[in-house]
């Protein structure tokens, strides 16, 4: 046979399925294994090496609608597609196999030895279709699973899915599908802007090709790579982006209704230091992109900040932003939300200056002035707390002294001459 020529398709009906594959998948117990039971299994390919993306690797699931496992079928045999079309139904006798798990996923194969540890490999050539045989039922219709980018991590893994409303990341576009002769990871996103990677081989046929730059479906194998969640395509077919992209999903937002509240050196114990934030809005607000910033003294430049966008306030809500989260904890009886550290905005001495910033670079709120050291002045809380008057709900970017309550060791420009100590002389999370 030249090496063009299409093999003779053998088929059994002979052999019959005696246990599932989630079945066996449970037998794995952390360690390579050998399978001695004369164990048969019924699955279904799933996969394609014919455009050269997958290499040396059967990918199969349990069932051709609604898998409820996978796994890789590790072998020698370049141009598999010949034998083994997506669709087609296998039956793989396992006794002499080997069953391992390697960066996540479920291998079959034969095995090799890495420092002493068995590890499933590849199944050689001659012993292929000793274990495989292929049923001579017609192909079946697979039906990819539809699902979300968040539902794939409780997707069984080399499984077929598909997804819906997905474009590959801006910075991405103009971009190929690998970098020639190297594996290439490629960010897709989804209208929410949800991401997933996409594995690429740049030995495959379609490396070189330009990826689209629409919105649509992708069919693809639910992988994994380095322990986060990866799509493989068996083809450039499998990505159908033929419609305009999304419309920018707005996730930052700016409000007036977040302001700094509370600001705390006490005199008994400066590693108790906080920074309180009060949010008087009806509507959660998402904090992503927000920040809380110190300029030192009377430096005019940021000397620290602490990034707020984990976070989203809801009405009334408080946020506490601790020096140091451990002292905090044993001196108010509570954990902060977020620990700033050392010579954070949350550490400062009481003659530093705070802003609140948004996420598109606006000052919102604001205690000090800006390349002013606050000793001496209206904005000096040293040894003591300064927090906001009741009645003032709003933030404001100028400081405005009229707005504050200032207790100090100097009483100096309409403060109050009165050092506080914690825990009884300060309220971190509750209303002044």
């Amino acid at each position: 046979m030249d090496e063009w020529a299409v093999p003779v398709e053998k088929c059994s009906n002979d052999i019959l399925p005696n246990i599932s594959l989630g079945e066996v998948l449970d037998q794995y117990s952390d360690t390579t294994m050998e399978i001695v039971e004369d164990w048969v299994i019924e699955a279904y390919v799933i996969s394609s090496d014919q455009e050269g993306n997958i290499f040396n690797t059967l990918h199969l699931q349990d069932k051709p609608v609604n898998p409820t496992a996978g796994l890789q079928l590790e072998l020698e045999l370049r141009d598999s597609y010949l034998f083994f079309q997506p669709g087609d139904k296998v039956l793989i006798s396992l006794k002499g196999l080997y069953l391992g798990k390697s960066k996540g996923l479920f291998k079959l194969g034969s095995a090799f030895s890495t420092f002493g540890t068995l590890q499933p490999g590849r199944l050689p050539k001659h012993r292929i279709f000793t274990h495989i045989a292929k049923s001579c039922d017609q192909p079946f219709s697979l039906q990819p699973q539809i699902i979300s980018i968040d539902e794939v991590p409780f997707q069984p893994l080399n499984t077929l899915v598909r997804i819906e409303e997905m474009e590959f990341a801006e910075e991405e576009l103009d971009s190929s599908y690998a970098q020639e002769n190297e594996q290439t990871l490629r960010k897709l996103i989804d209208c929410q802007d949800n991401e997933i990677r996409l594995l690429n081989s740049g030995y495959s046929d379609f490396y070189a090709e330009t990826l689209p730059a629409g919105m649509g479906s992708i069919t693809a194998i639910n992988y994994t790579e380095n322990g986060e969640p990866t799509l493989i395509i068996r083809s450039v077919d499998d990505i159908h982006f033929t419609q305009d992209r999304c419309e920018e999903w707005i996730t930052e937002f700016t409000s007036k209704h977040l302001f700094i509240s509370e600001l705390a050196d006490p005199d008994n114990n400066s590693s108790a230091r906080f920074v309180e934030l009060y949010y008087s809005g009806d509507e959660p607000l998402p904090l992503k992109g927000w920040h809380l910033d110190r300029y030192t003294n009377d430096n005019a430049d940021k000397s620290s900040s602490v990034d707020l966008s984990d976070f989203v306030v809801d009405p009334g809500q408080f946020l506490v932003i601790a020096s140091n989260a451990e002292v905090f904890e044993q001196t108010y009886g509570f954990a902060p939300d977020i620990e700033g550290g050392s010579n954070s905005p949350a550490d400062s001495n009481g003659d530093d200056n705070l802003t609140l910033v948004d996420p598109f670079g606006k000052l919102v709120d604001i205690f000090g002035v800006i390349g002013e050291d606050g000793s001496g002045t209206s904005h000096e809380f040293e040894d003591g707390r300064a927090y906001r008057k009741t009645g003032v709900s709003l933030a404001n970017p100028v400081f405005t002294s009229q707005e504050w309550v200032v207790y100090n060791d100097t009483g100096a420009s309409g403060t109050i001459n009165q050092p506080q100590n914690a825990p009884g002389d300060f309220s971190p999370g509750l209303p002044n």
